[in-house]
């Protein structure tokens, strides 16, 4: 029933074979492959005794980079792999998003930050009649949502931005943006 004492340990990530030791699994607690480190392991996964190795049906590709922050304590993001893959594959190992470094974040968080920021935008309403409340001053987010001025001109996309930019960098809890920026920060 598997070498419990021996150091080295095989996995096999979708159809990939991957040899590294239980210490470097060790490396980040209570994450899926830390588990494989465990005596009752070849019973919890998927275990071949006649191959010695453990199997996951996931994304070999992806799983390299998983297993290099275990040995580096770094987590790069590969460039030919969409963030949701990634994020999903983290999500499985039980990596938390927030250790990915800094140089991948962007590459990481730009297909969120796109579907964001198309969400923020809201479909452009008719023009409204001269005695809406909206354009004569009315209640404030009637003016933010139509992204009006209170003298009833249309905001500028800085002026919009302006707020949520400032805030990014100056206030570190304002958003999981803010908190990655003042990490980068120190």
């Amino acid at each position: 029933m598997g070498k419990c004492n021996s150091e080295k340990i095989v996995i096999n990530c979708g159809g990939i074979r991957h040899e590294t030791y239980r210490s470097t699994l060790k490396t980040l607690p209570g994450t899926r492959l830390s588990w494989l480190t465990e005596p009752d392991a070849y019973s919890n996964f998927d275990y071949d005794p006649k191959s010695d190795e453990f199997f996951f049906d996931r994304h070999p590709a992806t799983f390299a980079f998983i297993l290099n922050y275990y040995r580096t304590g770094k987590l790069h993001c590969p460039n030919d792999v969409c963030g949701p893959l990634f994020e999903e594959e983290l999500a499985f190992w039980g990596i938390d998003e927030t250790d990915v470094e800094a140089c991948c974040w962007m590459n990481y968080r730009q297909h969120r930050d796109a579907e964001e920021a198309l969400d923020s935008f809201e479909t452009p309403e008719p023009d409204a009649p001269e005695d809406d409340p909206a354009l004569t001053g009315g209640a404030d987010g009637d003016l933010k949502r139509l992204c009006m001025q209170e003298d009833g001109r249309r905001a500028t996309w800085w002026e919009v931005w302006q707020p949520k930019m400032w805030a990014l960098f100056e206030d570190p809890y304002s958003s999981k943006y803010a908190r990655v920026s003042g990490q980068t920060g120190v």
